[in-house]
């Protein structure tokens, strides 16, 4: 379907999934097994200057938005999303930056992640604070000319991998989330450290790492915005990455998809290919279903997120949730179709199983989302006086 796309968005389309063909797909495998980031064809995406489509052209991007990044991660989940979030978490640890910061940290910080010289990284899960931001521990102290960071932030990902992190701190306990603030620390800052390299059921070409922060000073300009806009700062990057999280999922259940149509027509029982089964049938066409119907709400949505909408917070909440879940649904059902087959690492789906998961739990698990939208509802239904029944 053509979804109504530029030109330039087609463009965006077909690079992002021509480097997923010739560059992920042959190394994705290796990749998984062995627990390497891949550095690689993150220069390879940078050379594409997609690690600036939704960056401003005065600071050294392309100028899209949030549809054209939601395009080409997309087009890279359908390979590999553990490649596609190591690319696509550069793009949540800019947008504090990008949203709130002032003209000089752009200037300093957004060209080098424009043109993937630098990554950058979102530091806000601790070991008793995800799900609950209130939960923050780690602390900054106002010492002169310098904050002073103390505390560890753990399951980031691309953490050490990483040169431009965004971390989330409290700066005045007392006032609850308003007392919590944004700041842009380096990699090689003095007390800025990282945990080991976490083993993880998926995505294991994305690194997830601690960090580990002990009086670390850093310069009073990296604030981002002012003291107490932490929370609001990070609930507004959620809105704009959240439909970006979608399109992994919409990549990695298209991929699944493709590989379990390719099998079913290939693969012969009692004399005849099993597509001809109608219990294969309608298993791919739930799945074809369901894939069309996420990424019709992912480009639409991806649009009306762009214009900065009143209701953002739960549109990007049902772009986090619906796509998602689509993608463990038929990740788990491109393994059925494979049998045998497809509980072996010899075909991609086993693989793509694993990595689904994750999908529904980071960057706010889908039970968190469902409460944004439901609290959302409440909100908006308060404001209608028209009785339905």
């Amino acid at each position: 379907m053509d979804y109504f796309l530029t030109e330039e968005q087609k463009m965006i389309q077909e690079l992002a999934e021509q480097i997923a063909r010739e560059k992920i797909r042959p190394v994705r495998a290796e990749l998984d097994q062995q627990d390497e980031f891949p550095r690689e064809i993150l220069g390879v995406l940078a050379q594409s200057d997609l690690f600036g489509l939704y960056i401003p052209e005065s600071y050294g991007g392309m100028g899209g938005g949030i549809l054209e990044n939601c395009l080409a991660v997309e087009q890279l989940a359908t390979a590999c999303i553990g490649v596609a979030t190591s690319f696509a978490a550069s793009g949540l640890g800019a947008y504090p930056i990008l949203l709130h910061g002032n003209d000089d940290q752009k200037q300093r910080y957004l060209p080098d992640i424009a043109s993937g010289k630098r990554l950058a990284a979102f530091g806000l899960t601790e070991s008793g604070a995800g799900s609950d931001v209130s939960g923050i521990k780690t602390t900054a102290v106002r010492d002169g000319d310098h904050y002073v960071l103390n505390g560890t932030k753990q399951w980031i990902t691309s953490g050490g991998e990483a040169e431009i992190y965004s971390v989330l701190t409290i700066t005045d306990r007392a006032k609850g989330p308003r007392g919590a603030s944004f700041f842009i620390v380096e990699k090689g800052d003095p007390g800025f450290t990282f945990g080991k390299k976490e083993k993880k059921l998926g995505i294991r070409a994305s690194a997830t790492r601690e960090l580990i922060f002990q009086d670390c000073r850093i310069p009073r300009e990296r604030l981002i915005g002012r003291e107490g806009l932490g929370f609001i700062i990070a609930m507004k990057t959620f809105d704009k990455s959240r439909p970006g999280i979608g399109a992994l999922g919409v990549g990695l259940a298209q991929g699944a998809m493709d590989i379990a149509v390719e099998y079913a027509r290939k693969r012969e029982q009692f004399g005849k290919p099993i597509i001809s089964f109608q219990a294969i049938q309608h298993k791919l066409a739930d799945m074809a279903i369901k894939v069309e119907a996420a990424r019709a709400l992912i480009y639409a949505a991806a649009r009306y997120m762009d214009t900065d909408p009143p209701d953002a917070s739960k549109i990007a909440a049902i772009c986090k949730v619906f796509p998602t879940d689509v993608a463990m649904q038929v990740a788990t059902e491109a393994v059925q179709v494979l049998g045998g087959y497809g509980y072996m690492q010899d075909y991609p789906v086993e693989k793509m199983m694993r990595d689904a998961k994750i999908l529904q739990i980071y960057e706010g698990t889908n039970e968190i989302q469902r409460n944004i939208i439901g609290q959302e509802l409440n909100k908006e239904y308060s404001r209608i006086k028209e009785t339905f029944f």
